[in-house]
């Protein structure tokens, strides 16, 4: 069992925002790092004092148990936000905004204060300064983490989960920039690199290295679609629906590659457009993937059906009136990875007057399966409903930008 203290000048109040997988994990590594924290949560009632995260192999060895204490956990923004010092979104990326806006009027004005989430897809940048902004937040600062820093799940809900072991290097942004070196020492460091040995993070110079490398926002849609091709996204039984990742199929790694390619044309014409700009970690998937994993793929398929963490990973799925099962629209994998991934693509390359056509494809079909208004012919109906309606999208325009100038960072 993992049991650790920091200085006690290290440290922190810090309170985890929702209760998803990242949160089972977090709680034990920063208690046990000496920590305070406190969990922000629709179900309080169902947190644990103590939350045990298991490190298991593949094969379900635990090699390891770590443990942490909770402070506090509520349902009430004013109990575990006004004395933070840093703040940690848990929760699917879609959510980020709505949250941001519930809990800023609890933040502390009068000290600096952190707020940053384990995932960084969506422009997080963009959905913090809008808050600064709007509650008059001066000395809150910020971070990102590029990709979750292990493969996590939950075992019982607020008292138990499970990690797989940590990425071999991790990237964070973070904001005051010259910041990066403290929230390594006394937060970042204890996520990953004190337990397992491994998962250093290195700095981004820039949020927009993370909006713009692929992981998620380009797996999850074409995988979705490319099961849609293939079955119609139906089946008679839950037992004949493929596995996410295991039954990984070559329809599905080609139309990956297609959406990273439009992804790569953004991120090349970015690079020409600002070549004084590092943006070293902007990365296509197969390198994103052998930076995190250290690995030597060089085939998009066989980097799924042969990763040892990602086998077991259902395809999201729900019954319908007829009995059958289909893929659930309305899943994050839709709502995160749409609206907060493909759509803020899309809107760069129009800004940046480039075709997209894999892009282009994938928004038509998602917006019918979905019954939407997202994109006509090969342009984003920026204004439409489903797009501007209050934290609907993560396009840079509902943040008020209009060039793509005013997303740079």
């Amino acid at each position: 069992m993992a049991y650790s203290h920091v200085n006690s000048r290290f440290a922190l109040n810090i309170t985890i925002v929702g209760g998803g997988s990242t949160a089972h994990t977090l709680i034990p590594l920063l208690a046990g790092a000496g920590h305070k924290i406190s969990i922000l949560t629709r179900n309080p009632d169902k947190w644990a004092n103590e939350i045990i995260t298991q490190h298991q192999t593949i094969s379900g060895e635990v090699v390891n148990v770590y443990r942490g204490c909770l402070h506090r956990a509520s349902d009430v923004p004013s109990q575990v936000i006004p004395k933070a010092d840093v703040i940690i979104l848990c929760m699917p990326v879609s959510k980020y905004r709505i949250a941001l806006h519930n809990i800023a009027p609890h933040i502390d004005r009068g000290r600096k204060v952190y707020i940053g989430t384990i995932y960084g897809q969506g422009g997080f940048n963009w959905m913090v300064d809008e808050v600064k902004r709007k509650f008059s937040l001066r000395n809150l600062g910020y971070f990102a983490v590029g990709l979750v820093p292990w493969i996590c799940r939950t075992i019982e809900y607020g008292k138990v989960g499970v990690t797989y072991g940590s990425k071999h290097v991790n990237i964070a942004a973070v904001h005051p920039h010259n910041d990066f070196e403290y929230l390594n020492r006394v937060l970042l460091e204890n996520i990953c690199e004190r337990w397992f040995g491994k998962g250093a993070f290195r700095q981004s110079d820039n949020f927009l290295s993370l909006t713009l490398s692929v992981d998620n926002q380009i797996i999850h849609p074409s995988r979705c679609y490319g099961l849609f091709l293939r079955y119609g996204g139906r089946w008679p039984s839950r037992e004949q629906v493929p596995l996410f990742y295991r039954d990984y199929d070559q329809l599905s790694a080609d139309l990956l590659q297609q959406l990273d390619g439009d992804y790569s044309a953004i991120r090349s014409a970015i690079r020409s457009r600002y070549p004084q700009k590092n943006f070293e970690y902007m990365l296509d998937y197969l390198a994103l993937e052998r930076l995190s994993y250290n690995s030597e793929n060089t085939d998009i398929r066989e980097s799924f059906t042969g990763s040892a963490t990602l086998g077991a990973i259902k395809t999201p799925v729900i019954q319908s009136s007829n009995g059958e099962w289909v893929i659930d629209t309305n899943h994050r994998f839709f709502t995160d990875d749409i609206h907060y991934g493909l759509c803020i693509a899309k809107w760069i390359a129009e800004k940046l007057e480039l075709d997209v056509p894999n892009i282009d494809r994938i928004l038509d079909w998602a917006q019918d399966v979905r019954g939407e208004r997202i994109i006509e012919g090969a342009k984003l109906l920026q204004n439409s409903e489903s797009l501007a309606r209050e934290f609907a999208s993560g396009i840079p325009s509902v943040y008020g930008f209009g060039s793509f100038d005013d997303v740079i960072d």
